[in-house]
């Protein structure tokens, strides 16, 4: 198309505006390096010249400031590894002291020597302070009045408790040994043979939510060993 003159007019460049370009939310920035996450291989020079403000060191770099949060990351994951093996470490000592025991176990001529074991391994070996073992028979048998009040409070749904007792309970069951948290397990395929009591001086140790895999096959050894050495 030609001007009043006659001449062809020359195509009118654009100047980019800036001003759209800085109403960029920034979720619209973020939104498009997360869909772009090549955007600073392809422009290096930019990712160099971008400074961030950090409380301790002024502003840094950006590659700087990655850096230090991969690290950060690294130090975690590298803690949270450590924490992992220490729990693995620590579930294969228990593992290998309630195999031992249970062995020992199988090899008592008497119940005497059966509480032994149990006093000797779990003191001993996994520093629990108190174990008690309470039979439902016998001269020194747990009162009747005493076993109904334990059994209808702490075993209504399982043959295992784990958690803090009440005081009048850590009397009956544990005398004047120390029981800040305890576990303890129904003996008897009919409920009727006896409660092991394990006490210890954290009240955190044991909780409700425990594992009783260990305790089971503990439960299951005793159960076939102790009814012979009661004459049951």
């Amino acid at each position: 198309m030609s001007d009043i003159s006659g001449q062809k007019s020359s195509p009118i460049a654009l100047e980019p505006n800036y001003d759209e370009a800085l109403d960029l939310s920034a979720e619209a920035v973020r939104a498009f390096l997360l869909h772009n996450p090549e955007f600073f291989v392809n422009n290096p020079d930019i990712l160099e010249q971008l400074v961030v403000p950090h409380q301790e060191k002024g502003s840094v770099s950006l590659v700087e400031l990655q850096s230090e949060q991969l690290r950060k990351k690294v130090r975690q994951l590298n803690y949270k590894l450590n924490q992992l093996i220490g729990v693995a470490k620590q579930n294969e000592k228990i593992y290998r002291v309630y195999t031992d025991l249970n062995v020992e176990i199988l090899r008592c001529k008497s119940i005497s020597e059966i509480q032994y074991k149990l006093e000797t391994v779990l003191q001993e070996r996994l520093n629990l302070q108190s174990v008690v073992l309470h039979l439902f028979r016998g001269p020194h048998a747990l009162q009747e009045l005493q076993r109904r009040l334990i059994i209808e409070k702490r075993f209504k749904t399982s043959t295992f408790f784990f958690g803090r007792l009440s005081q009048h309970e850590k009397q009956v069951v544990f005398g004047q040994e120390t029981a800040e948290s305890a576990a303890l397990i129904l003996l008897g395929d009919n409920k009727d043979m006896g409660i092991l009591a394990v006490g210890s001086d954290d009240a955190s140790h044991f909780t409700p939510d425990m594992d009783t895999l260990l305790l089971k096959q503990l439960q299951e050894v005793l159960n076939i060993t102790m009814p012979t050495l009661l004459g049951y």
